[in-house]
């Protein structure tokens, strides 16, 4: 399988390796990035880069790939997935797809046009065990009805730290952190509810990485923390005083047009992290953790526990996901196997994000009815004759 790559940062470098582990035979045949981060991590494991190119056209229409892999910055995702389809390749594009509600209703209709099964989209946490085991204890009606969900994505400091040091720190480039970073989040809780968001609100601001709390001295310990994790392009060494326009913590309530109810809490200096949900319905409730490698599933008639399971990974690979999305998706280029999650439920969740993150700068309640007309209708575009 040939691939060409837009944008190789430390985040895509890995999925092109689990991608590798997939398919054995994947060759890189082009390249798009001026100052790529991941190139050199790319090759320490063996996979050679073909051509550099100046723009994605050019790269494309040259190296006439299987798949182009869009990396770049979200800002520049639209653009990119662009370029893809009018030269007639399939796209797979890292989350977020876009960074605002704008782009998201421009995206739509590039699937009205193009056919939304040629994007695919890196939301890896629908491939995840955990995940897959929660939905089977779902359909085999150990849940029930879904009611309502309290739900967390809580990230260590070194991991807010590198959110204030990377070019996600900027809202231009990266759009609102709960996008950037929760959107797989949202899109999970979206999928065991089985309804679009019809209402959200949210609170949330920037407490922890501002510069009344940088260390005078930064002591070794603090140094290992604050920039283990390393950042490429318009990275800045600065953590509690950088120029980052993103907030570091968040509440949101979200109303599904079903009637169920999550409560969301996302803070990005948490020292003992954890990505945990309790889904409670009208026969039981399901707990997990993401990070801490547990499930567990109860009755409501009897409070007996159902299930108890504890998963191997770690976060650098999304928790076993990584591996588990690249193999997937290849079976669905290969063998037209399908997939878990699609381009659509990752706008969703894009757009739910980014009223959720409006609501909060403008301290009210949004109802999300107009929003999906629009997508709606911007889903409707008359597709392209070929």
């Amino acid at each position: 399988m040939k691939v060409a790559v837009v944008g190789l940062g430390y985040r895509m470098a890995n999925v092109l390796k689990s991608f590798q582990k997939a398919n054995p035979d994947l060759a890189v045949t082009g390249l798009v990035d001026p100052a790529p981060a991941g190139l050199e991590d790319l090759q320490k494991a063996g996979l050679d880069v073909g051509p550099r190119f100046d723009n994605v056209d050019e790269m494309v229409q040259t190296a006439r790939p299987d798949l182009l892999m869009v990396g770049s910055p979200n800002a520049f995702h639209l653009e990119h997935v662009r370029s893809g389809l009018r030269n007639g390749v399939k796209v797979f594009t890292e989350k977020p797809v876009v960074i605002d509600e704008q782009q998201s209703m421009e995206m739509a209709q590039l699937l009205g046009e193009y056919g939304a099964d040629r994007v695919l989209v890196g939301l890896v946490l629908r491939y995840s065990d955990l995940y897959r085991d929660l939905r089977k204890a779902q359909a085999d009606g150990q849940i029930g009805d879904v009611v309502s969900i309290e739900a967390s994505e809580h990230i260590a400091p070194y991991h807010g730290a590198f959110f204030m040091r990377d070019w996600r720190r900027y809202q231009q480039y990266a759009g609102p952190y709960i996008l950037e970073k929760c959107c797989h989040d949202i899109d999970l809780y979206a999928s065991v509810v089985g309804a679009r968001a019809s209402a959200v609100s949210s609170f949330g601001g920037r407490k922890s990485f501002v510069p009344d709390n940088a260390p005078a001295v930064l002591s070794n310990a603090e140094r290992e923390q604050y920039y283990c994790k390393p950042s490429g392009w318009n990275a800045t060494d600065k953590v509690f005083d950088s120029d980052a326009d993103i907030i570091d913590y968040q509440t949101a309530l979200i109303e599904y047009e079903n009637g169920a109810t999550m409560a969301f809490h996302a803070n990005l200096n948490v020292p003992n992290q954890f990505r945990r949900f309790c889904v409670i319905g009208s026969k039981g409730m399901a707990e997990g953790d993401f990070v801490r490698n547990n499930f567990s599933v109860h009755a409501a008639s009897s409070g007996e526990k159902l299930v108890e399971k504890r998963y191997e990974g770690v976060e650098t690979d999304h928790y076993g996901a990584d591996d588990q999305m690249a193999a997937d998706i290849t079976r669905n280029l290969l063998e037209g196997e399908p997939l878990p999650v699609g381009i659509i439920d990752a706008l969703e969740a894009g757009l739910t994000a980014i009223k959720i993150d409006e609501a909060r700068r403008e301290r009210r309640l949004i109802d999300m009815g107009s929003t999906w007309a629009r997508f709606d209708e911007a889903l409707r575009t008359a597709p392209r004759q070929s």
